[in-house]
């Protein structure tokens, strides 16, 4: 631990100014994540020498590259798989895996159901923006239906994947989602993901102006993200509920919590079980 909180939070503190400008587009969702996450990094007092983040290919991959901590940009799909190595070896680290809803769902889908199904303790972080925004603006796994993109001109057909679902079916520890327009309570989420112990799914609904916005004539960077505002309803029984008005994604907050063993202790049990047992023959 360090002594973060013996002063306010400066953003700076946490940036590689030298990579300044960054590329993110003007109204990017993940410049609110990435604020979130190190927002919360430093209410926990986690000093940047323990922390690392790995991240993949796409426009969430690149966001971990501005974080003055230990970084890893690994190739596409493959975070969860070089984050589980790296925290079975170095168990005293904060491994934190920024990906995207491509990197995580599409190429790297397995690497997502086998951490899940592990329980090793780290923190995923999805940045979900609907669509590959870095590498031409194709259809991604969470497309909504009828959204237009480069490889859906006529609109989406396919129906969207509910990561959160995913991931509390193969077994994540804790499972959540929150609206970048939320800023406080995604930090007070990311904050619950990083004190987990075991494995910490975040899907963040983040908007991709530039790419997803204009193609499917959304408006501007501030009516994108105030159509994450909430909309009062009465349900079914005639309680007034709370919901997103994105009707793929109803529900944010915690949405799971599977308490079982972390892997790595697991692990470690099994190996001095195994060690012990050669001793004595």
């Amino acid at each position: 631990m360090s002594n973060n909180l013996s002063k306010e939070f400066n953003i700076r503190d946490y940036l590689r100014e030298d990579l300044m400008p960054h590329f993110l587009c003007p109204g990017c969702g993940h410049g609110i994540a990435l604020r979130a996450l190190l927002q919360a990094v430093h209410e926990l007092e986690i000093s940047k020498d323990q922390l690392a983040i790995v991240s993949g290919i796409g426009c969430s991959g690149r966001v971990g590259a501005y974080i003055d901590a230990n970084t890893f940009h690994v190739t596409h799909g493959r975070p969860l798989a070089f984050a589980t190595g790296l925290a079975l070896a170095r168990p005293d680290l904060e491994v934190v895996v920024i990906t995207g809803d491509g990197d995580s769902l599409a190429i790297g889908g397995n690497h997502l159901i086998h951490a899940c199904r592990r329980n090793l303790k780290m923190t995923c972080m999805m940045l979900n923006n609907e669509v590959y925004g870095m590498t031409g603006g194709q259809a991604s796994p969470t497309t909504s239906q009828t959204r237009y993109t480069t490889t859906s001109p006529k609109g989406s057909i396919e129906p969207v994947f509910d990561a959160c679902k995913l991931a509390e079916a193969a077994g994540a520890g804790f499972v959540g989602r929150e609206v970048t327009l939320q800023m406080p309570s995604l930090k007070n989420l990311l904050k619950k993901c990083l004190q987990y112990d075991g494995f910490s799914f975040l899907e963040v609904i983040s908007d991709c102006t530039e790419i997803f916005g204009r193609k499917n004539q959304l408006g501007t960077s501030p009516e994108m993200i105030l159509n994450q505002k909430s909309s009062m309803r009465p349900d079914s029984y005639g309680n007034i509920v709370d919901e997103p008005f994105r009707p793929n994604f109803m529900k944010t907050g915690v949405l799971a919590l599977n308490e079982r063993p972390e892997y790595s202790a697991t692990y470690r049990q099994h190996v001095a079980r195994q060690l012990k047992s050669k001793e004595k023959k």
